[in-house]
């Protein structure tokens, strides 16, 4: 179930969001499980289990400071020359066409055709709560 529902997200070494059933429950294992947000997302724990991406002038401005943040700034770099080129498992740029009738999809010109998926992953059966 973790790609759709974890069990626990910990943020700076802190519970963040958790699975809990009902709060005024008298048992230990009460259902439904809903995803709730613990104490790490409240309060002044936030800010300090987390951080923001500022420009490196906004940085050298002393930025953060500034505006009072609470929050760590980190500036981030070389951000405008990163395109498609860099993606590792995704560099192709097909030109796609979609026949407005058939709604045949063709890339580059190639027929595009799969077999209809008998199973989806992550499908409506993880979201039933």
């Amino acid at each position: 179930f973790f790609g759709a529902k974890p069990e626990m997200v910990l943020l700076g070494g802190m519970i963040v969001v958790a699975q809990m059933g009902d709060p005024n429950a008298s048992i230990p294992t009460p259902q439904p499980v809903y995803t709730r947000s613990m104490f790490g997302a409240y309060g002044g724990a936030l800010a300090h289990s987390s951080i923001s991406f500022i420009s490196a002038a906004a940085q050298d401005a002393d930025l953060g400071e500034t505006l009072g943040l609470a929050k760590a700034t980190v500036p981030v770099k070389n951000t405008r020359g990163i395109g498609k080129k860099d993606l590792k498992l995704n560099t192709e740029l097909p030109e796609i066409e979609v026949h407005p009738e058939t709604y045949e999809v063709r890339a580059n010109g190639e027929l595009l055709t799969c077999q209809p998926a008998e199973t989806v992953p992550l499908a409506q059966r993880y979201f039933m709560f």
